[in-house]
């Protein structure tokens, strides 16, 4: 093998704990299927600070915690009714406390979930909006308009909502509001200062309770240009994503995230944040940027195929484009929108044959009801652990979702009466949800919720899980959940800034690439077996086969 150089970034100047978040490894909880302390069904946070130790032997750097506010559940918690607050059904802000208390005790940062383009319906401002009239500064702190027709009986404009249906709702005097999402979940105005100096607040609040950082919902949705005259769906569509379109990605909205920044600076050391930004990639440095959230997600290859070429064209550009930035980049394989990567790799590729790509973000269309291929859970599964030893391996922060490091499947077959997802029930027949990778985690064998709590669980675990519960890997070297351990704890050992090489190994389907401490990382992507190169070899998601990396591997060497 012969080295490259194919990228260059910029080295990590410290190793303080401003910059802790640079190449973390933070594990999401969502915290409704996490733990669940007192048997009702549902997850909590002192179930969260009770697995703490479990946490701790993982080797993960920070959690990220989804949202855990009053809710009414409309959207998984993504309908919030009040910011600065606790879930009664998760607990109180004293368990949050000690929720704190106990990650930081063992050396784990906290990012917690921050969903600021839209508020539930039952927020008291939005009930506030719906007691008050046309034009009351109540009703300027979201986004209202007159409807059409003669009485207003008519929707403003013809736009869908992302989760199926229309995106606008009358409120009987002939004006209506806008929500991109579920109806329960009008979005903010955000050209209103109340509403700009109440998320400051919030910025605080929950700053000044040990919170290290935050993950920022829809960060490319909150500034809009609505105008006089709303276009339609169709003119919508045919605008670009240049700055300037009237609900995606405006340039204005790097205002407000620099108004954050000054908020995060007054911290010592500086509060972090991460933008779900799904936007071109020429866009994305900007929300990454020291003068705006610091770090955005890059989703890359959560979409890409299991497919060598599509995994260093993405990883390649993406450390570039961190490096202008100044930033560190993200990987991601799962989390609570998508199709758990061992299922999606046990499935059909994305792109066809001629490279068309059938879909975005995760693959639910091979899921929908009376389409879902066969599976090949083995092969999902193996080509999921080199996958995901291959991120670990890279320069940058590593998001991992909780139940992955179990190696769990998606559950694509859950009844119709126990599902949840709003983009079930507004897309009936066409989107099945995504209430299949939110089940419950198994921590037992056994037992009414596998161990998640004392009776059954809020969503119903299939029977299978038994089989993959954090009891049963605890003790097999082989296990998953003994891979992520090794693999997270000789991530600390090895890692140190953030310089890549790549390393030429004369084949298209296996990547290797060089970190500092002489760490090599080689993923055969194929089938075919792989000829190591001469060094030790210190961890592999797969055992070797007469001493040759077989396919569907990655191995870890010192060279």
């Amino acid at each position: 093998m012969t080295e490259v150089m194919d990228t260059r970034l910029t080295p990590d100047e410290s190793a303080s704990d401003a910059t802790w978040w640079r190449q973390a490894a933070v594990y999401q909880i969502y915290p409704r299927a996490f733990a669940d302390a007192n048997g009702d069904g549902l997850g909590d946070l002192p179930g969260i600070t009770e697995r703490v130790p479990y946490l701790r032997r993982l080797g993960v750097d920070a959690v990220w915690l989804s949202p855990f506010y009053p809710s009414a559940l409309a959207d998984g918690g993504y309908d919030v009714d009040d910011y600065r607050d606790v879930d009664p059904r998760l607990g109180t802000l004293e368990d949050f406390d000690a929720l704190v208390a106990a990650l930081h005790g063992a050396g784990i940062k906290l990012i917690v979930d921050l969903v600021p383009n839209h508020t539930s319906d039952r927020h008291p401002w939005f009930q506030e909006a719906l007691a008050s009239p046309k034009g009351s500064p109540a009703r300027d702190r979201y986004i209202f308009r007159d409807g059409k027709g003669p009485d207003g009986a008519e929707p403003p404009a013809d736009w869908p909502s992302t989760f199926g249906g229309p995106a606008w709702e009358p409120v009987g005097d002939g004006q209506w509001y806008m929500h991109h999402f579920a109806t329960e979940q009008p979005d903010l105005n955000w050209k209103n200062p109340e509403v700009r100096a109440d998320f400051l607040h919030t910025l605080r609040f929950w700053s000044d309770r040990g919170v290290d950082g935050f993950r920022v919902d829809v960060a490319h949705g909150l500034a809009k240009d609505l105008g006089d005259e709303l276009p339609s769906q169709a003119e919508l569509d045919a605008m670009p994503w240049d700055g300037n379109h009237p609900l995606w990605d405006r340039d204005e909205v790097h205002e407000i995230y620099a108004e954050w920044r000054g908020v995060f600076n007054s911290y010592d050391p500086p509060r972090t944040a991460v933008a779900e930004a799904w936007v071109a990639a020429d866009r994305r440095a900007r929300y990454a940027s020291a003068e705006g959230l610091g770090q955005a997600f890059n989703f890359d290859l959560l979409e890409a195929d299991f497919d060598a070429a599509q995994f260093r064209e993405i990883i390649t550009f993406n450390l570039e484009l961190a490096a202008s930035s100044g930033s560190s980049t993200t990987w991601v394989f799962s989390n609570h929108d998508v199709v758990r990567h061992a299922t999606r790799y046990g499935l059909p590729p994305r792109r066809t044959a001629d490279g068309e790509v059938r879909e975005k973000q995760g693959k639910k269309w091979l899921l929908a009801r009376g389409a879902a291929p066969a599976l090949d859970r083995e092969l999902g599964l193996r080509r999921a652990r080199a996958a995901s030893l291959l991120e670990l391996a890279l320069p940058g922060s590593s998001y991992l979702y909780q139940g992955e490091e179990l190696g769990l499947h998606e559950v694509p077959d859950l009844p119709d009466e126990a599902r949840q997802d709003p983009t079930f029930f507004r897309s009936p027949g066409v989107d099945v949800g995504r209430d299949g990778c939110r089940v419950p985690l198994p921590w037992t064998r056994e037992g009414a919720s596998f161990g998640f709590g004392s009776g059954p669980a809020d969503l119903p675990q299939p029977d299978w899980f038994g089989d993959y519960a954090v009891e049963v890997q605890d003790g097999d070297p082989g296990s998953t959940l003994n891979l992520y351990r090794r693999a997270l704890e000789l991530r600390r050992e090895l890692q140190t800034d953030e310089e890549m090489v790549w390393v030429e190994t004369g084949r298209d389907d296996v990547l290797a690439f060089r970190r500092p401490n002489g760490w090599l990382n080689v993923t055969a992507f194929g089938d075919e077996p792989v000829d190591l190169p001469a060094g030790e070899v210190l961890l592999t998601s797969a055992p070797l086969e007469d001493g040759k990396l077989p396919g569907a591997t990655t191995a870890w060497l010192r060279a």
